[in-house]
């Protein structure tokens, strides 16, 4: 690593293109299908060499205390199993919406095992650092290996897919949505048909939550139907976010100017790679 002491990576938004419940195991969890890909927009974060083991987030998130957040959570977990006596400092120019439904949190956390997995050199594997992700979150693995995946298990079953890279408006409601309320929602569809691999976009795709976030949460309805009139507009994971796909820059750019005063969002392109691994690939990192 040529003795590099400060690393700065980006921790990529992603989408469920769909997200299929298939039915609720006996821990809890629920049986899923779903097809994420990575956006080329998201959060940053920075990371500073300490050799005296601390962890420490310098940048304060609203309502998340210091230890519990993941960031944190993934640092101390990378350290522990290691048995390095290395530290961290850590910044994070956060963009990307809490309780969006776009990966803010677990991407923070992935790009956090893998930016200290590099910065400490230790060598790990993508299959140990999901495997830790994992521990952390469902979402943790997919951000971690870096690749559009059709997903299976509770999100953590992962086959690598290519899809078309459109450009996506991404619009973002202005209410936090709880992954939890809606997993528990009566009224959630937990019994669609499993589907193969191919084909993963299939007429007949879906999000399950949708109607209940629509629902429970108007804004988030009201997103919909503004996205609507310009494309088949779609709900990502469990909201809020709404997103929608555009053959072009100019025409998303388009669709986000027209919905500006009634629709807060941003355009970026559809990844296969994520643009953590095309940055870790340019430091030539081993994983």
């Amino acid at each position: 690593m040529s003795g590099t002491q400060r690393l700065t990576l980006p921790a990529p938004a992603k989408l469920n293109l769909f997200l299929h419940i298939l039915g609720r195991r006996d821990d809890g969890y629920h049986e899923l299908q779903t097809l994420f890909q990575f956006l080329d927009h998201g959060d940053e974060l920075t990371f500073a060499l300490r050799h005296d083991g601390q962890i420490q987030l310098h940048t304060a998130m609203p309502d998340v205390p210091h230890d519990s957040n993941l960031i944190v959570q993934a640092a101390r977990l990378l350290q522990a199993r290691a048995g390095t006596p290395l530290g961290a400092d850590i910044w994070i120019d956060k963009r990307l919406p809490m309780g969006g439904g776009i990966g803010g949190g677990s991407s923070d956390a992935a790009t956090t095992l893998l930016g200290l997995n590099h910065l400490w050199q230790l060598g790990y594997s993508l299959d140990r650092l999901a495997a830790l992700g994992l521990l952390l979150g469902a979402d943790l693995p997919v951000f971690i290996r870096g690749h559009a995946a059709f997903a299976e298990g509770v999100g953590e079953r992962l086959t690598a897919v290519e899809l078309e890279e459109p450009w996506y408006f991404v619009g973002v409601p202005q209410v936090f949505v709880s992954t939890a309320e809606i997993f528990t929602d009566p009224w959630l569809t937990r019994n669609t048909p499993p589907i193969k691999v191919r084909p993963v976009l299939a007429a007949n795709s879906h999000n399950d939550c949708q109607p209940v976030v629509e629902r429970r949460y108007p804004l988030v309805r009201n997103a919909l139907v503004s996205l609507s009139k310009f494309c088949d507009a779609k709900l990502t994971g469990t909201g809020s976010c709404v997103f929608g796909a555009f053959p072009s820059k100019a025409e998303a750019d388009k669709v986000s100017a027209l919905l500006a005063d009634t629709l807060q969002g941003f355009v970026a392109k559809g990844c296969n790679v994520s643009m953590l691994h095309q940055q870790l690939e340019k430091l030539g990192s081993r994983v």
